[in-house]
């Protein structure tokens, strides 16, 4: 994997290279990462892995014509080869009216933010496979836990670097570490089963082994014995870790090729209510340490802090610059992209703003209802919003969490749920898309 600075200068090297050979335009993109990570299952070490390698890509115009390429040989001889691929290629495609960079004028210059994203750490696996140990023996010491899917701890770490033709090039570096651990409770036709984990970019915010695998352990636990649900429509409140599957749906239907291929559901929001009164979504590419910060863009663009919704007001589509010129719009910092193929379009660290009433309030405002805590399956349809998932977690009966639920059903319309969702005040940032709990005050349960 090469340094950010050796980083920057291949791709360069490439751009340069596409140029020479033809090329009217192109951007170029060096993708480097390292891994390793330790499984253990019932104390005895189960897996060891280590990874490391790197890519090149390249995207070159031929006027309105384009191709992309990428390959793992980094030679200069097989670079070389890979340009004339491309320009074979390019002369070949098609034209595109939209295709091209992303404007010079909005391209990123200046002094880079600090991100804070690299602790320059490297782990042997000695010590991720105490962590992974230790998860995994807090897990199996919960009572009532009877088997194990193991306990499991890695670091990575990664370098990204883009270069184009007309005036950018940059290169990040970050570490990422994880722990996680999986168990089973009960036995027979009665098991469950659940799992926790963490992410962070440094090593020292990385929540303790113990505490993840005694979540782990209490969570399969408290699922066991579940009971069936009165179906109904009743309020459905999404616990954090599945509350954030909303803002995914949200996010795709923003996308701004999603709204030029008219596919979305909020095909004509813009401007408009979206969500309640109060309802604020954040996009914050320069939180410090943050799992998805970043200095510029996948096109080589600034990127800014900026609310989404604002007040429950849809502020912005999410645009790549190809999108963009097909909405007359100008693209908007969000571009993501890997070393192959075209850009698309993204949030950074992407929060769902907490409310006023806290989850414990909404409790106990449910006379019956659900709390969800996994969700099953991918019944939802991105054009109409129409919204049906398998579930699991717990009855609320009377203002308090009562028995295990599983195998249930909660349905509704994403429209309908933003329109009257309610964020609670417990949002904790441990993720890139954060969220607290939420209500949605109707929604249609029944047993699967």
């Amino acid at each position: 994997m090469l340094s950010p600075a050796d980083a920057r200068a291949k791709a360069e090297m490439l751009v340069d290279l596409a140029r020479k050979k033809g090329a009217s335009a192109a951007d170029a993109v060096y993708v480097g990462e390292r891994s390793r990570g330790v499984t253990v299952r019932m104390a005895e070490l189960e897996d060891v892995h280590s990874s490391e390698g790197e890519e090149m890509g390249l995207r070159l115009f031929m006027g309105q014509r384009n191709a992309s390429v990428a390959s793992s040989d980094l030679s200069t001889e097989e670079l070389e080869a890979l340009v004339d691929r491309a320009v074979a290629m390019a002369r070949e495609a098609p034209e595109d009216q939209f295709a091209g960079l992303a404007p010079a004028d909005l391209l990123f210059h200046g002094d880079r933010a600090e991100l804070d994203v690299d602790d320059g750490g490297d782990p042997d696996p000695a010590s991720l496979r105490e962590r992974a140990a230790e998860a995994e023996a807090a897990a199996r010491g919960v009572e009532g836990v009877t088997n194990s899917n193991g306990g499991s701890a890695s670091a990575s770490a990664s370098t990204f670097a883009i270069a184009t033709s007309h005036g950018f090039s940059g290169a990040t570096r970050a570490t990422g570490y994880s722990c996680s651990a999986s168990v089973v409770a009960g036995e027979g036709a009665s098991m469950q089963r659940d799992y926790a984990w963490h992410s962070a970019r440094y090593q020292a915010d990385l929540e303790s082994a113990d505490d993840i695998g005694r979540r782990a352990g209490e969570r399969a636990v408290g699922r066991l014995d579940p009971q069936r649900v009165k179906p109904g429509v009743m309020p459905v409140l999404f616990d954090p870790r599945v509350a954030t599957t909303l803002l995914g749906h949200f996010i795709a239907a923003i996308a701004g090729s999603s709204i030029a291929r008219k596919s979305s559901f909020l095909l004509e929001a813009l401007d408009s209510k979206v969500f309640a009164d109060g309802v604020t979504i954040a996009d914050d590419p320069f939180r410090k340490r943050g799992l998805r910060s970043r200095a510029f863009d996948g096109e080589g663009l600034a990127v800014a802090p900026m609310n989404l919704v604002e007040d429950g007001v849809l502020k912005t589509w999410l645009a790549d610059s190809a999108a963009a010129r097909q909405l007359g719009l100008m693209p908007t910092g969000h571009a993501i992209r890997g070393v192959s193929g075209s850009p698309g379009a993204g949030p950074s660290n992407l929060t769902l703003q907490p409310g006023t009433r806290s989850r414990e309030v909404m409790i106990g405002a449910v006379r019956y209802g659900v709390l969800v805590t996994e969700l099953i399956g991918q019944g939802v349809n991105g054009v109409t919003g129409d919204y049906s998932r398998g579930a699991s977690g717990f009855l609320i009966v009377d203002g308090e969490i009562g028995p295990p639920v599983a195998e249930i059903t909660v349905a509704s319309n994403l429209k309908q749920m933003f329109a009257s969702l309610e964020p609670a005040t417990d949002l904790r940032i441990r993720r890139g898309i954060d969220s607290p709990t939420v209500l949605v005050p109707e929604m249609t349960v029944a047993s699967a």
